[in-house]
């Protein structure tokens, strides 16, 4: 049910950001094309910072969930930015074998990609970008129980004895697929889905990783993840240059 409702307010999400970015570009065109003619467009370059709002929500309303995440970017040229993100979460999991909790910090560095044509004074982004990922957590598996068929001749097998695996690591890459809109001066919303690929990861004794931090849930042994944000951040402009 939690995953159904994250699935809708994502779509939505996504859809309102799209018709923010099209009502303030009808609202931002010159009044005559002879003027557009006569302006050089200059375009914002800068550092912009900020954080993921997604995670700060989940925190106040999923008991087993704590975290937070600061991204930013630096424009190089109309289209290429540089990327990156660092972050902390802790995440419990709970079900009918186990109680275990993931904890520890992630950094992730990479590009982005603005696909996006924007129109006159507009600085928005539909853009595509790819990271490379490394997290080191502990995982503590707090109880766990062994299913048996038959438990009259070999009994179910259980512990409520707290292991705990530290100076675990991970390596990923993921493709990242985002918006950002500008509405405010140089206050932006945004929201992205990132697909990921493990590459290498250190496994606690005896069963494998669930959560890994920065990485998300891990999949039935499988090399692919997602994760998904919604961000707010701030552009410090630095200095202005013509659209090419």
């Amino acid at each position: 049910m939690k995953m159904k409702y994250i699935t809708k307010f994502t779509i939505n999400t996504v859809f309102l950001l799209l018709c923010a970015i099209s009502f303030a570009q009808n609202d931002s065109l010159p009044e005559t094309n002879n003027i557009a003619d006569s302006l050089k467009i200059k375009q914002k370059y800068g550092i912009r910072l900020g954080g993921d709002i997604g995670k700060l929500i989940r925190s106040f309303i999923d008991d087993d969930y704590t975290g937070f995440e600061i991204n930013g970017d630096y424009r190089l040229t109309r289209r290429w930015y540089i990327a990156g993100e660092i972050g902390a979460e802790e995440k419990k999991t709970n079900n009918d074998h186990l109680t275990n909790t993931a904890k520890g910090t992630y950094f992730k560095a990479g590009v982005d990609y603005n696909a996006y044509d924007n129109w006159y004074g507009m600085e928005n982004m539909i853009y595509g970008g790819f990271r490379v990922g490394a997290s080191s957590f502990s995982q503590t598996l707090e109880s766990f129980s062994v299913y048996a068929p038959n438990q009259y001749w070999a009994p179910q097998l259980s512990s409520n004895e707290s292991q705990e695996f530290s100076g675990l690591t991970a390596i990923w890459g993921e493709v990242i697929l985002g918006i950002k809109v500008e509405v405010l001066n140089n206050l932006y919303l945004g929201a992205n889905a990132q697909f990921k690929y493990t590459i290498s990861q250190d496994q606690p004794n005896g069963y494998e990783n669930l959560y890994i931090p920065g990485y998300h849930k891990t999949y039935d042994s499988g090399n692919f993840g997602f994760g998904y944000g919604y961000n707010i951040s701030y552009l410090i402009p630095l200095f202005k240059k013509n659209k090419n």
